[in-house]
């Protein structure tokens, strides 16, 4: 009997079928009380088809391929809560991709409806090459977004397939397990946040983290490991009277604390600047009513009032999205409350109708669709609807377009009225412009003001939640060029780019026809090599910003004498090549420059080549951090730390050109770094400052700026220090110094 081993995977095949056979039944029993007459069969042939379509594939881990669709469709019934459809395209995702097999046959064998969530899927296929062009992956993203358009069914199928590879990553390389768990944060989680899925969404971002900066995500694992018994008595002692007074009223209930996500432990303490153990909030209690619908709002008033009396609430910590659900549908009520010892503790008040919501999001949505759709589906119908709009313009490829839509995804939101009483959720930080591209696009383009509460406020005007808005417009108003600096969502960013082109297609037009007119003056055509000879010429990256600057006067046509006539072709003439190539320097000319004297070298890759590069001064690198190499387009080679507020979004969607690199050992050289201190404004406390880093650790210091207000002081030392290790030393000794209260690495954007 063969036995397979690969890395850590060690099975014999007896062993390997049990295990498939194992992960088909439990797949089957997560299906049982959905399973209607001729579903079994139908999921066996989808299982059968698979199993036999990957019968060689093996995964990195060395396990068989078909673990990864099984496990799929597990986490889609069981974890998301869709059906038996679903579970039978999860099964069958990359069958058409990897094999021989057809949409065709996937027709023929189960329906066009199957063959259609499965083209979804082919379409946004997993694995992005690593060396495709950068618009290839904002294409590809795109991809994604029309599909969700199409049949939400797809993305959420897409988003478990995500979620079992990021839980699989550890076999994967290092380059791998960037690049995915980058473009997880990029656009993955945002868009499980915007669905609802709050669970997968966590989970997510929690793996990304751990594979991005996994020094910070074992420390919060460590942390959580060491204070559990200590939460859990503090918990405890929390619920106990709520637990009775709950009890004794009657109500059918669960309590329970759950630690918060580690991903968002870490931004509370990136964010607040404190270490693990001064975050207090590392959970939050979560009260779980079973009530009946028309029930429920009451009842969580009514819990609400009973924890608030056994504790203190903080009164600009409430959020009540029961009256008001999110824009993805969900409903509770949060609080924040002083609990014993002093500690600030967050309650989640929620029906088990909601908490469903809450966990399996879109998905569940269907499940209590029946009847009329109440008002926070058709808020996620009307989200997916402004979703087709927004991507059925046809400049919608690019980086930017996803840039925009990504902070519509993420952001908080606000409730606006219009003047009939209608609410609008719009991102928080949206302008009356915003408001008036979000109710229709030709009322944003006419928009020349607006009523906020009845006062008249300019377009730029940010609204603020609970505002009622009246839009005033003019139809001699066109869109501007400014206007993009103050609008703030993807849909009136994207219409109002589609209107300037527009405008400048028109005025465009002229600029043709005047060029032409001057080409055939000198007896040659419009031609499309002629036009490239021009675009290349005046340095225009295009035929139309060719023909727009010839339309408002920028290029001037006098200057086409410096052009020859061949045949039918323009010819510059040989001096002027000369002039353009003189100063070109080939790849290999500039691998062959020696480095700068006194800058660091690099090992890239697996050899040792020292090749020229820069520090990224978006996140200052320094010896021992985590980094990685970027070919930029006009400054070479630049490193980035992998926790650099940027490296979600090169990684993501510049895959092909990230370098692998390590740092060189070289203690020679020294790299400017800063430090910001905050402490108590004492006497002497700056010679303790100055006697630690010159007297103590001999650093070389640069400069000391210390702004002292009401008997508390905040300073920037920037200092010269040879790694990580060292600048780690000094945050250390400079933290034990009395009256000193935060010690941290300083960031470029602070």
């Amino acid at each position: 009997m063969e036995t397979i081993a690969v890395g850590k995977y060690n099975l014999n095949e007896e062993e390997e079928k049990k295990l498939i056979l194992r992960e088909y039944r439990a797949l089957l029993r997560a299906l049982k009380t959905r399973l209607k007459k001729g579903d079994k069969a139908l999921v066996r042939r989808a299982f059968e088809i698979a199993a036999d379509a990957h019968i060689d594939m093996r995964r990195k881990s060395g396990e068989p391929y078909i673990l990864h669709p099984l496990a799929v469709a597990r986490i889609v019934v069981e974890e998301i809560g869709l059906g038996v459809t679903s579970s039978i395209c999860a099964l069958l995702h990359d069958v058409v991709e990897d094999t021989e097999m057809t949409l065709e046959d996937i027709t023929r064998e189960f329906g066009a409806s199957y063959a259609k969530i499965i083209d979804g899927l082919t379409k946004i296929s997993n694995v992005v090459d690593l060396k495709a062009d950068t618009t290839i992956q904002a294409e590809n993203f795109r991809k994604i977004l029309l599909t969700l358009a199409d049949d939400p069914r797809v993305i959420l199928i897409k988003l478990a397939d995500r979620l079992h590879n990021m839980r699989t990553l550890e076999s994967m390389s290092r380059e791998k397990q960037l690049k995915i768990s980058s473009e997880t944060t990029y656009i993955y989680s945002p868009l499980a946040h915007r669905l609802g899925l709050y669970e997968i969404k966590s989970e997510l971002e929690d793996l990304a983290l751990k594979y991005t900066q996994p020094e910070v995500y074992w420390e919060i694992v460590q942390g959580l490991k060491e204070t559990k018994r200590e939460r859990s008595r503090y918990i405890n002692e929390f619920i106990r009277p709520i637990k009775e007074e709950l009890a004794a009223q009657g109500f059918e209930f669960e309590i329970y604390g759950r630690p918060k996500a580690i991903h968002s432990i870490w931004n509370k303490m990136r964010t607040k600047h404190v270490a693990f153990e001064e975050v207090y909030d590392l959970f939050a209690i979560r009260i779980i009513l079973k009530s009946t619908p028309e029930r429920e709002k009451e009842d969580c008033w009514k819990v609400y009032s009973i924890v608030t009396n056994f504790y203190k609430p903080s009164p600009e910590r409430l959020r009540d999205w029961i009256s008001v659900p999110k824009g993805n549908g969900y409903e509770a009520l949060h609080t924040t409350v002083m609990g014993i010892g002093g500690r600030w503790v967050e309650v989640q008040i929620r029906s088990s109708r909601m908490n469903e919501i809450a966990e399996k999001g879109l998905a569940a949505h269907w499940k209590y669709k029946e009847g009329a759709p109440s008002a926070q589906e058709s808020k996620l119908d009307s989200w997916l609807q402004h979703l087709r709009d927004t991507l059925s313009n046809p400049d919608t490829d690019t980086l930017d377009f996803l840039q925009d839509f990504k902070l519509d995804l993420f952001t908080e939101e606000i409730y606006i009225y219009t003047p009939k009483g209608d609410m609008r959720v719009l991102p928080k930080g949206a302008t009356a412009l915003d408001f008036a591209f979000d109710i229709h696009s030709e009322l944003g383009a006419r928009c020349i003001g607006a009523k906020v509460n009845y006062r008249l406020v300019p377009l730029s005007h940010e609204i603020k939640s609970g505002d009622q808005v009246e839009i005033i417009t003019s139809s001699k108003q066109k869109p501007s060029e400014d206007w993009l600096t103050f609008v703030t969502t993807a849909k009136a960013k994207s219409r109002i780019k589609y209107y300037l082109k527009e405008e400048k297609r028109k005025i465009a037009e002229d600029g043709k026809d005047m060029l032409q007119r001057k080409l055939e003056h000198m007896k040659v055509s419009l031609s499309a090599y002629n036009v490239n000879e021009l675009c290349a010429h005046f340095k225009k990256p295009s035929p139309l910003d060719l023909y727009y600057a010839v339309a408002v006067g920028s290029i001037d046509l006098k200057d086409l004498k410096a052009f020859t006539v061949t045949g039918d072709k323009l010819v510059q003439p040989p001096k002027e090549v000369k002039l353009e190539t003189k100063h070109l320097v080939s790849d290999e000319d500039l691998m062959k420059q020696k480095p700068a004297k006194g800058a660091e070298l690099i090992i890239f890759g697996e050899s040792s080549d020292k090749i020229l590069y820069k520090l990224a001064q978006c996140c200052q690198p320094i010896p021992g951090d985590d980094v990685f190499g970027f070919v930029t387009s006009g400054e070479g080679l630049k490193i980035h730390r992998t926790d650099c507020p940027n490296a979600a979004q090169l990684l993501a969607n510049y895959g092909h050109r990230v370098v692998k690199t390590k740092w060189a050992k070289n203690k020679e050289i020294s790299f400017l770094s800063g430090v910001r201190i905050i402490g108590l404004d004492d006497v002497g406390v700056i010679q303790k400052i100055t006697n630690v880093i010159s007297g103590e650790l001999k650093m070389n210091m640069r400069s000391l700026s210390i702004d002292s207000h009401d008997g508390v002081f905040e300073g920037t030392i920037m200092v010269y220090v040879h790694d990580r290790e060292e600048l780690d030393r000094l945050c250390q000794r400079l933290g034990n110094l009395e009256g000193i209260n935060t010690v941290e690495r300083l960031e470029a954007q602070s």
